[in-house]
């Protein structure tokens, strides 16, 4: 759809960037913190998470570089071991007070705090206990999140339950140190997130009316790969299965009706006890964060053996399933050297199908390009690549303001490099260049890229420049 004229950002438009703990603080067994499941979990070629941005010793000189950036807001999370080493019981004073003084940093620098509770570090204690699968977990997520609610109610008001929990059922390998659960427990695993999730949101409700709280599921688009209408049933089935499952789980309460069906066929139902439902329904956030990086091409299946292919241990690569999907390659797209597909307009389409599923207001909560930025002899880093990227990533944000859509905010992922879960320090995020390799903590300096003074600019003119330019 065309309009005739261009649409302006909100002036309350949350200019912000995103980042995790696990993959920025380092510090992981300093203070009292007590073991995650992302501390036994690395490639053996990458670097682990102990040291990662040493976020945890720098923050004010990482706060001053985003004061200096101008940014709105700043989303990260709080990790869960920090604060409870054991996932539950006795609280860690230190880590608890690191947290209050980098929230204390931020808003005295006149940044929003978004904050997410629980991105992918389960505390060891409660993996070992049986994790997800285990329904005292969503107990000890309601403490843990009340807490944190008490202890910050006058600061922030801005909170996300979950990260990527799609992610963490589709693609668990990252996420299980000790070995991928059976889908029929995985799927259980994801009832029990729905519920600890849903139970945070009424805790939240009863201490802190005035805040805010939603989820931040890993959204894309997906498209059939011909005209075919075999080919439009398979991309239906894998945004069901993919996006739809968990959006209106969220946003309605319910099951969706095609994946319910799938899970009873294959007989990976998850157990629902009495209460669990209404609980579910009632709980409704009062915004949706969405992750996007990529869109997804796919055509029906054959069902020739040949439909699954080999998986990476990344979730952006599609892997395909006998008798929903296979996948394709859209030779439309260009690529990044990691192989994720670039689709600025696929943006603006996901936007559009999540706020008419959801209808509530977005947040972009992450969208990056993870490229091996170099360290030039001028003492720069020349990222011309990743603005483009963001520039036509914005365009397309603000079309899909101007179709109707309810978007708060953009917080890409990530303000500094950081740890990739997959790829280590190879694979560069951020704004601030982190002066380290994969395993030389060289002198850990932090310098913004060329990126980070375009960034700048869009946020001082709230978008108009972008807008305006071809």
């Amino acid at each position: 759809m065309f309009y005739h004229e261009k649409t302006a950002f909100p002036e309350d438009f949350l200019w912000g960037a995103s980042t995790s703990a696990y993959q920025v603080e380092g510090a992981a067994a300093e203070d009292g913190k007590g073991l995650s499941v992302q501390d036994l979990h690395h490639p053996a070629e990458t670097s682990d998470f102990s040291v990662a941005s040493d976020h945890y010793h720098r923050f004010l000189e990482d706060v001053a570089l985003m004061k200096e950036m101008g940014l709105k807001a700043y989303r990260f999370s709080f990790s869960w071991s920090r604060i409870f080493p054991e996932g539950k019981g006795k609280i860690n004073q230190e880590g608890l007070n690191f947290y209050h003084k980098l929230v204390d940093a931020l808003c005295a620098a006149g940044i929003r705090p978004i904050a997410t509770l629980y991105h992918f570090d389960l505390p060891l204690a409660l993996d070992e206990n049986g994790g997800w699968s285990n329904r005292e977990t969503i107990d000890a997520f309601e403490a843990y999140a009340a807490l944190l609610f008490q202890e910050f109610q006058n600061q922030i008001k801005d909170w996300l339950t979950i990260n990527e929990q799609n992610v963490m059922i589709l693609h668990p390998s990252a996420m299980n140190p000790r070995g991928v659960p059976s889908q029929k427990e995985l799927y259980q695993q994801n009832h029990h997130m729905f519920l600890a999730s849903a139970r945070a949101i009424q805790r939240l409700r009863t201490i802190d009316p005035e805040a805010h709280i939603g989820a931040a599921p890993n959204i894309i688009a997906v498209y059939p790969k011909t005209c075919a209408p075999e080919d439009s049933i398979a991309a239906d089935n894998w945004e069901t299965l993919r996006n739809w499952l968990y959006i209106d789980m969220y946003a309605h309460g319910r099951y969706n009706s095609l994946a319910w069906e799938y899970l009873k066929d294959h007989g990976w139902q998850p157990e629902i006890q009495e209460g669990d439902m209404e609980l579910l329904r009632e709980a409704r956030p009062d915004f949706m964060g969405v992750n996007y990086y990529a869109t997804a091409t796919v055509s029906a299946p054959k069902n020739d053996g040949h439909d699954r292919q080999p998986r990476n241990g990344d979730q952006q690569v599609m892997v395909g399933e006998e008798g929903v999907y296979r996948a394709e390659e859209n030779e439309c797209l260009p690529s990044t050297e990691f192989g994720w597909k670039i689709d600025p307009v696929g943006l603006r389409t996901t936007l559009r199908r999540l706020y008419a599923h959801a209808h509530m207001p977005l947040l972009i909560t992450e969208n990056g390009m993870g490229a091996r930025d170099l360290l030039e002899d001028d003492g720069h880093v020349h990222d011309s690549y990743r603005i483009d990227y963001y520039a036509k990533h914005l365009k397309q944000a603000a079309l899909a303001i101007q179709d109707g859509v309810e978007l708060m905010g953009y917080c890409p992922w990530s303000f500094m490099d950081l740890v990739s879960t997959h790829q280590g320090y190879q694979k560069r995020y951020g704004f601030v260049y982190i002066n380290r390799d994969e395993k030389d903590l060289k002198d850990m300096k932090r310098i913004p890229k060329d990126s980070f003074y375009w960034y700048r600019d869009v946020i001082q003119t709230n978008g108009e420049s972008l807008i305006q330019s071809k």
